[in-house]
């Protein structure tokens, strides 16, 4: 096989595995699951709680979030559900905001567990730092969800969770392979998310 036509090739398939990991591993993905985590050790391992105070958080967090989004770029308001155009992040996270801000409101009012709340105020303060920041700098939202997401696992179940770094690095590198990032802007993200989450979430709990 010709090098050229071979490095081609692996060029396609590293993009291939790179979007891949890029939607898996979505911040949507990411505060749809992390919820259902740390509210299973909030409540005991209780089924039910589990699924009523974890669901409350995606439900604010990320999937009121993304449906807004995806409308948006269904109407040609931004590009993709990624919003890759910064200049056009501000408003999708503009409501991402307000909607956990909701959602907080409603777990203050109905008293949720004290780790659920620590984890709604801890991904609204890194979403807050994380809209300051875009509004010059296009730091990777990727990256800071999944950095945050593996301080908060580690907090609540030990340094084994840690071994989680390995999946963000993936999707730092997929990130910067698709083009959508530079390396100091998934290098900051992965950063900001352990160091305003896991710090707000730590001394929350």
């Amino acid at each position: 096989m010709d090098k050229t036509v071979w490095v081609n090739e692996v060029v396609v398939r590293g993009s291939r595995v790179a979007r891949v990991v890029s939607e898996v591993c979505s911040p949507a993905v990411v505060v749809l699951l992390l919820p259902l985590v740390v509210a299973w050790s909030a409540t005991g391992g209780d089924i039910a709680r589990t699924l009523l105070w974890g669901l409350e958080v995606a439900l604010f967090s990320s999937v009121l979030p993304m449906v807004f989004i995806v409308r948006g770029a269904r109407a040609g308001r931004w590009d993709t559900h990624h919003v890759r155009d910064r200049e056009h992040r501000f408003v999708p996270l503009a409501v991402g905001l307000g909607s956990t801000a909701v959602g907080i409101a409603i777990l203050v009012v109905a008293d949720a567990p004290r780790e659920v709340l620590a984890l709604s105020l801890s991904m609204f303060a890194t979403l807050t730092v994380c809209v300051a920041i875009t509004r010059r700098w296009k730091i990777s939202l990727h990256a800071a969800v999944a950095g945050g997401a593996v301080a908060m696992v580690a907090l609540l179940h030990g340094p084994w969770s840690l071994l989680l770094v390995l999946p963000v690095v993936l999707v730092c590198w997929s990130r910067v392979v698709l083009g959508d990032h530079t390396v100091a802007q998934v290098v900051v993200g992965a950063l900001v998310g352990p160091l305003v989450g896991g710090v707000v979430f730590l001394a929350l709990v």
